[in-house]
């Protein structure tokens, strides 16, 4: 068996292992097409329960809407998301993307139905702020396109099972997904990278992975399971970097940009 038919063997497993022992997982959670997008660019480099937070603020604001977010002041905004972190620049990224959906979609994000799949991605990807993982959030979740989302959970379980390297490209974590299952059918998209979200979270985690208890345990090598015995330490993320106490007492330089996923 040549090294992309293994690949391809592992992945498909994965997903039967996976769904076999964690069951359908539901996801996006979102009660409309515009909250998974909203959701999608808040939850750039922070936890899922912070975005909770910030989208029942817009809620309760009345704001989870797309004249309401584009009207609204740049400072009343990040005074709302404020739980997601880096609230100044996700409100700027919020008002780039409600200016794209209102000025070419008209305030609705299935609206880019009407465009090929690569169409529709090349044009989010024009938005400031929305980078590959977003934009293909926004288009599997909330506009039912057949593309495979990748993340940290992705790359961290596809590198454990020896798929690809720990510093893997997006586009080419993507491929492999897309070659296992070539009939590009969203629902299978949308329920295996949600399961991978359950295993990378409850799992597969950056130290002490749980892999006797993992569903996809089983798929490990004698020699893989040897070398996650021993958990590095897990790479700090830029909010953890920046909480750091001094090391010194030079001036220390501005926070980082967040990058666009």
């Amino acid at each position: 068996m040549n090294p992309g038919a293994q690949t391809r063997r592992v992945l498909r497993r994965m997903f039967a292992l996976a769904l076999r022992a964690l069951g359908p997982q539901h996801w996006w959670p979102g009660d409309t097409p515009l909250e998974v997008c909203v959701g999608a660019i808040l939850t750039q480099n922070t936890a899922w329960v912070n975005v909770e937070r910030a989208i029942a603020n817009l809620k309760s604001a009345g704001a989870l809407a797309p004249c309401a977010l584009h009207t609204m002041p740049h400072r009343r905004l990040a005074a709302l998301i404020r739980p997601a972190g880096y609230f100044n620049v996700k409100a700027r990224r919020l008002k780039a993307f409600i200016a794209y959906l209102i000025g070419h979609l008209g305030g609705r994000i299935e609206a880019i139905r009407r465009k090929s799949l690569d169409a529709a991605r090349r044009a989010l990807l024009t938005v400031h702020g929305i980078g590959p993982e977003t934009a293909d959030s926004m288009l599997l979740y909330a506009a039912g396109f057949p593309v495979f989302v990748c993340d940290a959970y992705t790359r961290r379980i596809l590198h454990r099972h020896g798929l690809c390297a720990h510093d893997a490209e997006y586009h080419a974590m993507q491929d492999l997904f897309h070659r296992a299952f070539p009939r590009r059918d969203a629902a299978t998209y949308n329920e295996f990278h949600a399961l991978i979200v359950a295993v990378g979270k409850d799992f597969c985690r950056p130290r002490h992975p749980r892999c006797d208890a993992c569903p996809l345990g089983p798929l490990l090598t004698p020699a893989q399971r040897r070398r996650l015995q021993i958990s590095p330490k897990p790479d700090k993320t830029p909010r953890q970097r920046q909480s750091d106490p001094p090391r010194s007492r030079r001036p220390r330089p501005p926070a980082p940009q967040i990058a666009r996923r």
